[in-house]
């Protein structure tokens, strides 16, 4: 039996000298995960200082925005839910942000802290911004599907997550 061999000379190999490329596609998720640590955790404080937005009833609060959002919500079973503690939710929200976006910057359970931006997203999506038309207006189907390269790949490098592998694994991960 004969087995091909391979003749290039671009290697991947962890320990090997990298090209341009090779750095740059190893770095590439890097900017996705900055503007998506930032933004969630930018919107999660958001919440939580704006006076209005914690309360029940009145303009600019998260009980009316959601009554408005109601008709037009792919899923109102999930306002109705959340309009039984509207502020209760408010702060859910508000705190699964906050979270979501250190960890995602710190790169502390990469995988999880991106499956959480994206459950959060996608609900979202279903009841706030479902209705918009043309659906590309809506922002949370883009974070949606920003999320899910992340919630793939995870923070491998520069992170909490490759500091505790490198630690765990002294001679390498592979």
């Amino acid at each position: 039996m004969t087995h091909d061999m391979r003749t290039d000379t671009r290697t991947t190999g962890l320990d090997s000298p990298r090209t341009w490329r090779d750095t740059a596609g190893h770095y590439a998720l890097l900017p996705l995960r900055v503007f998506l640590g930032v933004t969630f955790a930018y919107a999660g404080l958001d919440k939580l200082t704006d006076g209005a937005f914690m309360q029940s009833a009145g303009a600019g609060s998260i009980g009316d925005t959601m009554r408005a959002a109601r008709g037009s919500a792919a899923v109102p079973a999930l306002i109705d839910l959340a309009l039984e503690n509207p502020v209760g939710f408010g702060y859910a929200i508000a705190l699964g942000e906050l979270a979501v976006g250190v960890a995602t910057l710190l790169g502390l359970l990469g995988r999880t802290a991106a499956l959480g931006g994206a459950l959060i997203s996608l609900s979202l999506w279903l009841t706030m911004s479902w209705a918009t038309t043309p659906y590309y207006y809506g922002n949370d189907l883009a974070y949606l599907m920003a999320w899910l390269p992340l919630v793939l790949a995870g923070t491998p490098y520069l992170s909490l997550d490759a500091a505790w592998r490198a630690r765990r694994w002294p001679g390498g991960y592979r």
